[in-house]
């Protein structure tokens, strides 16, 4: 099944896909070119022709269906990390060293065997903005609050073989990975030939999919998952239901990326496409740049799908010279893709399923207020936010000290450019580029309690900004570069101004953030507000503006020039043309090479980071940011969960978000009262993605979001429980539950841990002593992340649920014949209710 090609007179080796369908009459042309690479990741690493044969079979019954769940091992070729989930992976790595030596082996041999790349950017916080200064006194606190993570990094650098850190304040690790790290077609040595095969990956961020809109197939997993993976596991997987999404058309005048990547999310969460992969394909893609399907693979999460394919073809080749790769590479892509038959053509493949979308009916559009999947149209988001707040006093205006402005329900309060999604695309960039420029021209601003923040995906963004001639408008108006990484999408979007938090705090004000972003689940990206919409960057710009979410931006006048002329949105808004010049003019190859060809040197606070070389991490006992984790204490087998009580009782949609610690660290939180005692200060709490490498804080933080709402409090918001009658927090109520040797279980709805890929979502749980989740359904990613950690997902059969049954959270749950499980399997629970009767639930494994 081997041949070779010659390309610039080197000989390479591959595994021939047209030799297979030969081989084995296999109808390649209508397998989906997603199946394609998992076809030659299976037969690649097969260990013997009965298992080749028997993976092709497999592929051969899922055309013959569109559909087999079948069980294949996939072996990604790369893993990508960024430093929130690749800490605790690189803690788990240093403490299998520490136990290797305890146990009188060789530290050294604990490795990752597939090459990591872990990108440092989910650490910068918007502490300063609006303000020419605020990038440095920015990265200068970042180095400060992270100095023990970021040496414990640099340590592992050292110490690891097959690992790669990129230093801070170079990029988000997805606009990384595509415009440098990835190879698209990569090279293998195995058995002493250099083989071609398919660049493939995952990644411990669930954007990891972004990466799909260059032609590489990577998706997102656990923590856990990317740990296996990198120690050279297999990861365990069912041939996915590929669904194929038939692109035509082309944008309206106005409309951009963004309106179209939202519109594709709401289209397909509404389809139902959770554990299946999509393929795009169509006309559309004649003309559709990899920065437009970037922004389209990015949200694949947010679809709820594994991910978002596009071809390799010319349009990616291009995108590679553009970005700084080598002639030879783009070669090399172009001549495998084509012969291995990876290459986009007309002919349509055989999918599960087909969905259409013609771009031209695409409208201008946000989403919100609390999830991504929620479509809005611009002109209805003032009747939208009104509609999800409820009663609100809208004549309420509160006055602040020098200004005009007034504060008041619906105000904006923060307005964001931020998020690998948008800040890859060169289009919508410069467009928000634009409509500053435009605005300032007539005189216009934003409100004074508009919090302005630009957080570009990676440098590159800054050069075309400023050969562009742009970023001095954006800078006057307030959109400052703050930091070259992950921020306000992700928890990161700092303090408002005292005065405007004692005002929304005294007042009880509903207000709302706009920012550019991906996710926008509750509490995600702001303690204070309390509706969140995703928008493109120029919208971000144009609401900064208006002010006020309450009103309509299409039909409001946002100002007024100084000839005393209202100036509306439309007078503000760049047309197609001017962006289309705006990109030609000021993206090069040059800046693409100059930017990263020294990428893992990073600047001068990380270089001044010095560390001591050693093959086992000393463990300083004093660390509130890196403690050597329990997870290698022995552990007894889990044969039955017995007398279990219900730590929570929750409802539908609990995310990730939810679950994992996240976002600032709560002053009257379990969490901080442990920090107090450590002797931190308040103001130094820093946050709880940065203390991931300290399971004593991250334990204490799962569960513990402000918006969780367990049912058995009636109503209450908080990470909050009943123990022995009395009301307490989670954290309290686990470790009393644990001196007592009692078994928890948690009770959900649907759609149980969506949202980002996070290994302490599981972690936490374990270690609060939680053996077992039962929901109506789960996320693909932190249902395995829950396998991963030894806790048991299991679901409730149609028709039955905590509603249902009548649970109020007293019940106590017994269930036997765990070591008798098997996937897909069921298994008998038992519930005792306080009144002392019983009924026995079947649950699904």
């Amino acid at each position: 099944l081997i041949s070779s090609l010659k390309i610039n007179k080197k000989e390479y080796f591959y595994f021939d896909l047209l030799k297979v369908a030969s081989e084995y009459k296999l109808e390649l042309d209508n397998l989906p070119l997603t199946l394609k690479i998992l076809l030659e990741n299976s037969l690649r690493n097969a260990a013997n022709l009965r298992e080749s044969e028997e993976v092709v079979t497999k592929f051969k019954l899922w055309l013959k269906e569109s559909h087999n769940s079948a069980e294949i091992f996939y072996y990604p070729a790369r893993i990508l990390m960024q430093d929130f989930t690749g800490v605790p992976a690189v803690v788990d790595l240093a403490a299998m060293r520490h136990a290797v030596r305890q146990n009188g082996g060789d530290p050294r041999k604990i490795n990752p065997i597939s090459p990591v790349d872990l990108v440092i950017d989910h650490s910068v916080q918007v502490d300063k903005y609006a303000s020419n200064s605020a990038l440095a006194e920015n990265t200068k606190l970042e180095i400060q609050r992270n100095y023990e993570r970021y040496e414990f990094l640099k340590w592992g650098q050292n110490a690891f073989a097959n690992f790669r850190a990129v230093p801070p304040g170079t990029g988000i690790c997805h606009q990384v990975n595509l415009e440098y790290l990835a190879s698209v077609v990569t090279q293998k040595e195995i058995s002493g030939k250099n083989f071609l095969i398919p660049d493939t990956l995952v990644g411990t961020d669930s954007h990891t999919t972004m990466i799909n809109g260059i032609g590489v197939l990577g998706w997102g997993v656990g923590g856990i998952e990317a740990e296996a993976a990198m120690l050279g596991k297999a990861i365990s997987m069912l041939i996915p239901d590929v669904v194929g999404f038939n692109l035509t058309g082309k944008l309206a005048e106005g409309i951009t990326a963004t309106d179209l990547v939202l519109t594709i999310t709401q289209k397909l969460r509404a389809k139902g496409v959770v554990g299946k992969f999509v393929e795009f394909y169509g006309t559309a893609l004649d003309h559709l740049s990899v920065a437009d399907r970037a922004t389209i693979a990015n949200m694949s999460p947010e679809f709820g799908s594994t991910c978002g394919y596009f071809p390799i073809d010319e349009e990616s080749l291009s995108y590679l010279f553009l970005s700084g790769r080598s002639e030879e590479q783009i070669d090399i892509v172009r001549e495998y893709a084509q012969i291995n038959k990876l290459w986009r053509n007309n002919i349509t493949a055989k999918y599960s399923e087909n969905i259409n979308l013609d771009l031209s009916e695409v409208t201008a559009s946000l989403a919100g207020p609390k999830r991504p999947q929620d479509l809005v149209k611009l002109t209805d988001i003032a009747h939208n936010f009104q509609e999800n707040a409820g009663s609100l006093d809208y004549n309420q205006e509160i006055s602040l000290q020098n200004s005009s402005d007034k504060l008041k329900n619906g105000s904006i309060v923060i307005a964001a450019i931020t998020s690998c999604t948008n800040t890859s695309n060169p289009s919508v960039m410069l467009a928000a580029a634009l409509v500053a420029k435009k605005a300032l021209e007539r005189g216009l601003k934003p409100k004074s309690y508009v919090k302005t923040s630009l957080g570009p995906g990676s440098q590159v963004v800054a050069e075309y900004y400023k050969k562009s001639g742009l970023q001095k408008y954006l800078d006057k108006f307030g959109f400052n570069i703050v930091g070259y990484g992950c921020t306000t999408c992700i928890c990161n979007s700092g303090p408002l101004l005292p005065e405007i938090t004692e005002k929304i705090k005294d007042n009880n004000l509903h207000v709302v953030s706009v920012l550019s972003g991906n996710r926008n689940f509750e509490g995600r990206v702001h303690p204070l507000t309390k509706s969140n919409y995703l928008a493109s960057p120029p919208l971000v710009v144009a609401y900064s503006i208006l002010g006020n979410i309450t009103k309509d931006i299409t039909t409001e006048v946002l100002g007024y020039d100084q000839a005393g002329k209202a100036v509306f949105l439309k007078d503000i808004w760049p047309s197609n043309q001017e962006i289309n010049e705006a990109v030609n003019s000021c993206l090069s190859r040059e800046m693409f090479i100059e930017k990263y060809q020294s990428v893992f040197a990073g600047e001068a606070g990380w270089q001044a980071i010095k560390i001591k070389q050693s093959e086992t991490y000393q463990w300083n006992k004093h660390s509130t940011y890196i403690q050597n984790p329990p997870f290698f204490a022995a552990k007894t087998e889990l044969t039955q969960i017995k007398d279990a009580k219900i730590l929570a009782l929750f409802g539908d949609s609990i995310t990730t978000d939810h679950i994992s610690p996240a976002g600032s660290i709560a002053g009257n939180s379990p969490a901080a009262e442990y920090l107090a005692l450590k002797g931190v200060a308040p103001e130094d709490f820093n946050s709880y993605g940065s203390r991931r490498g300290n399971h004593e804080v991250m334990m204490r933080g799962t569960f513990a979001n402000i918006r969780i709402k367990n049912e058995m409090l009636k109503g209450k918001e908080g990470g909050y429980t009943i123990f022995a009658g009395c009301e307490t927090n989670i954290y309290d109520a686990a470790m009393q539950y644990k001196l007592n040797n009692t078994d928890l279980v948690i009770i959900a709805g649907k759609e149980y841990g969506t949202g980002s890929s996070r290994d302490w979502a599981a972690k936490g749980t374990l270690l609060l002593g939680v053996k077992a989740v039962i929901a109506e359904s789960f996320e693909r990613i932190h249902r395995s992340n829950l396998v991963g950690m030894g806790v048991l997902p299991l679901v409730f059969e149609a028709g039955t649920n905590r509603k249902s049954l009548e649970l109020d959270g007293t019940e106590t749950i017994n269930i036997n014949n765990l070591d008798k499980i098997t996937p897909l399997g069921h298994i008998k629970a038992e519930i005792t209710y306080n009144n002392g009767s019983m009924t026995e639930v079947t649950l699904q494994v």
